[in-house]
């Protein structure tokens, strides 16, 4: 996070044990520490909930793709079976046998040749 090295932390020590003197410097030492965590897991919780909520939104983005795709397949399925529908009824009408109905087998002249 802070690109500290080892003789800044060194000078710091050094400056705040001038400073604060030996007897306040480990009561200044263990409240720096606790802020120190705080901020830590405060800022860890702020990551932890904005990974949940790109998550979240990554997984409606896809919700949302899946049911687009679905609706378009229902679609395609829909004017598929209302053309087979269509095929089926024009057959009829021009005196083919339907899908029910029992198929005469051709006449068995034009195709003997034997």
């Amino acid at each position: 996070m802070f690109d500290i090295g080892f003789s800044e932390l060194f000078l710091v020590a050094v400056v705040a044990l001038l400073v604060l003197g030996p007897e306040r410097l480990p009561k200044a030492a263990r409240f720096a520490g606790l802020w120190v965590r705080r901020a830590r897991a405060q800022w860890y919780s702020v990551k932890s909930e904005l990974e949940n909520e790109l998550a979240d939104e990554e997984l409606r983005r896809n919700l949302r793709a899946t049911q687009d795709e679905l609706r378009n397949a229902r679609e395609q399925l829909r004017e598929s079976g209302e053309a087979m529908r269509r095929d089926v009824e024009s057959g009829i009408d021009a005196g083919q046998p339907g899908p029910d109905e029992p198929r005469t087998p051709p006449d068995s002249r034009h195709h003997d040749r034997s």
